[in-house]
């Protein structure tokens, strides 16, 4: 796969995990799982093996620096900078507009910074047929067959195999759906014709490009604009649209039955709340889950999660589902049942003036 580049977006701020992910150290510069490596290096250990060193990672000002540093081997070029938030198309399109001038046949995977999959081989054995059916000049995605009907999540709508009558394992995607509830979240996973949609694409780099044209040729300019003279970044980044793949291209795509789906059977989890980050560590034999020093956590009677971050120690006496973040200059204490509305608190501290602390 020696036209294969790996595209790594590594941006946002997983206000969700506050305290412990800040605007300035978002999540993907973290170690969530104990591994000893930040999910940004996780990701990249990840594709290694499928991509050697074609690995393009694009990133905000804030954090380039620090993704320089976790990543010392990647040469400077490889780390593309922008100078502000887009979303998720303007970042994947520039790193599709670089590559196309760099490598006509190059095939992109797009792949988030900050998920969670437990089975390499089996994420690289989907990549590879997903690297084959973009071939065909499909734009693929990767979907994740769903373990319990998840509202968080949106859904992929499986069809026939693609291309028709082939070997591979990918199907038609037929629709993009957006995050449902409850009930049509019940029936997606009855039905088992839906996968969650992990924001995982593979596609050559000029197929993206021209797909997006096709909806938005104004981007398309731009970014190869900024491609061919990259001195002009600050001048032409500003105008570009702010829009996700989802809906710049990959929804629209779909309904042109240009969108692939490779059903992908690996763990995999996006981190997106302090409960997803619990599942993901080991449970200590009293009950509760640790991130961080176990000899700074003292548990008697109490289950849930600690992260033990502020340099102190955490003493849990008599709670069920407590989650408890001490980070140096903020502490966290809620329940499992409202994780979900950390992602409020951050922006009650914003407009409370509290910017240092976000």
């Amino acid at each position: 796969m020696e036209h294969f580049w790996g595209v790594i977006p590594a941006g946002g701020s997983g206000t969700r995990l506050w305290p412990l992910s800040r605007r300035s150290s978002p999540k993907f510069l973290h170690d969530l799982t104990g591994s000893g490596h930040s999910l940004l290096q996780d990701t990249v250990t990840r594709l290694a093996p499928l991509t050697g060193q074609r690995l393009l990672v694009v990133t905000g000002v804030r954090h380039a620096d620090a993704v320089r540093e976790q990543l010392p081997d990647l040469p400077a070029d490889q780390v593309l900078v922008e100078p502000s938030p887009r979303d998720s198309m303007p970042a994947i399109g520039l790193a599709a507009a670089v590559l196309e001038r760099r490598d006509p046949d190059a095939v992109i995977g797009s792949f988030a910074a900050d998920h969670v999959i437990t089975d390499p081989e089996a994420f690289q054995s989907c990549i590879r047929d997903a690297v084959a059916s973009a071939a065909s000049g499909a734009l693929v995605t990767l979907g994740i067959r769903p373990t319990y009907p998840a509202t968080g999540f949106g859904y992929i709508k499986v069809g026939d195999p693609w291309p028709p009558g082939g070997a591979q394992r990918a199907r038609l995607a037929e629709q993009f759906v957006e995050k449902p509830d409850r009930a049509r979240a019940e029936g997606y996973v009855e039905s088992g014709d839906y996968l969650w949609n992990a924001g995982m694409f593979v596609v050559r780099a000029s197929v993206l490009l021209e797909l997006l044209g096709t909806w938005h040729p104004e981007l398309v300019r731009g970014l190869r604009e900024i491609a061919l003279e990259p001195t002009r970044l600050d001048e032409v980044w500003p105008s570009l649209t702010k829009i996700s793949i989802d809906h710049a291209v990959a929804e629209p795509a779909a309904d042109a039955g240009r969108v692939a789906v490779v059903p992908a059977d690996f763990s995999w989890d996006d981190v997106g709340d302090f409960a997803s980050l619990a599942s993901l560590l080991e449970e200590s034999p009293d009950g509760l889950r640790v991130l961080g020093p176990r000899s700074e956590v003292v548990s008697q009677d109490s289950t849930g999660l600690v992260a033990a971050h502020g340099g102190r120690t955490v003493v849990t006496l008599g709670v069920e589902g407590i989650v408890v973040v001490d980070t140096p200059d903020a502490l966290l204490v809620t329940t499992r049942e409202r994780v979900q509305d950390v992602k409020g608190i951050v922006a009650t501290l914003q407009s409370s003036g509290r910017e240092d602390l976000t």
